[in-house]
């Protein structure tokens, strides 16, 4: 028997615009609609009526928690997000809570008192999840962290894979001579998708036999041009030998440039820096940022259709790890006294 995903793929649209046509929503064109309408028939695929009843008996908007207040990746990812929620009909509201904060907290507590029929987290500890989640009774996605390791039923987790593309970065530097490695990052407590990128750094020095002090080469700052530039400041005044950082965020590398700018050095002539996201604004940074550049269109694409999916048609959770691009731009050189 055809499913909604078969439709999506023989019609060529996505799962949401499908998802439209057969609830007969008015913002399709007529030539979307007709096609759609003719593979349903061509396959003869019978809609979930009771879900799509059931639908309309539950809440009506779909809760995005973000944590961090200044990290421009998540809101790269949340302008994709709301943009194929609402190409999908579905009402959206969006609570911004603290990196330090417990974001299960905030939404047992709008469960409560909104009554969402879904929600979804970007960001988010798992060992608060492993906690509180059991709390929540709508279907959920979490984005850039990896949740296959909870046993929960109603919830899925779409994220890149930190640890080989973290791995990939200190490869790259040490092909470049840096032995000299910082890292900036979040909150070793709070933020688990930082200490899986720093510890596969340890890991890959480790294994090229290169000693890592994190006492003094990791600096913990929020995701945010300011923390960057003082978690940069505390590199220059307290480690003069390094010769790399690698910024956990785009936004973290962005302000830490600056830092390097400011205290009369070159980036990346003294210092070369490598972020982590592939916003946009890293193409225009003078020098352009080497970074990993996440697939947010890709994670966008995949939490909603999995959530409408598993809305609508009781589609089963998902846990997947989406590929990523290493961009070289133009902040790394060799370090000096190696030779290219």
């Amino acid at each position: 028997m055809a499913t909604i995903k078969d439709i999506a793929r023989l019609s060529g649209f996505s799962v949401g615009t499908v998802s439209r046509v057969i609830n007969n929503h008015p913002d399709v064109s007529e030539t979307t609609r007709k096609k759609v309408l003719e593979i349903i028939e061509q396959e003869k695929f019978q809609p979930n009526i009771t879900a799509r009843t059931l639908k309309q008996t539950v809440g009506s908007s779909i809760m995005v928690f973000v944590v961090g207040h200044s990290n421009l990746f998540f809101a790269d990812l949340i302008e994709k997000v709301e943009q194929r929620l609402y190409s999908s009909g579905e009402e959206v509201n969006i609570v911004t809570v603290d990196e330090k904060s417990n974001p299960l907290i905030e939404a047992i507590r709008v469960q409560q008192d909104m009554k969402p029929k879904a929600m979804i987290f970007l960001g988010g500890n798992l060992n608060e999840f492993r906690e509180y989640f059991g709390k929540i009774t709508v279907p959920c996605v979490l984005l850039t962290n990896y949740a296959n390791s909870l046993a929960f039923d109603d919830l899925s987790s779409f994220s890149t894979d930190d640890e080989k593309a973290s791995k990939q970065v200190v490869k790259y530097l040490l092909k470049h001579g840096h032995k000299n490695i910082a890292v900036l990052g979040g909150s070793k407590e709070a933020s688990q998708t930082s200490n899986r990128r720093l510890e596969s750094v340890e890991q890959e020095l480790k294994e090229h036999n290169i000693p890592f002090d994190e006492s003094k080469q990791y600096i913990e700052c929020r995701y945010s041009l300011e923390d960057g530039y003082k978690g940069m400041q505390k590199v220059l005044e307290n480690s003069p030998e390094i010769t790399a950082i690698f910024a956990l965020s785009d936004t973290i590398a962005l302000g830490a440039i600056r830092a390097i700018k400011d205290a009369g050095k070159s980036c990346p002539e003294d210092i070369s820096v490598v972020g982590y996201d592939g916003i946009d604004v890293g193409k225009y940074a003078i020098p352009r940022l080497c970074t990993i550049r996440q697939n947010t269109e890709l994670l966008a694409q995949k939490s909603v259709d999995n959530l409408l999916l598993r809305l609508n048609y009781k589609e089963k959770i998902a846990h997947e790890l989406v590929e990523f691009e290493f961009i070289e731009g133009e902040s790394v050189s060799f370090s000096k006294g190696e030779k290219e």
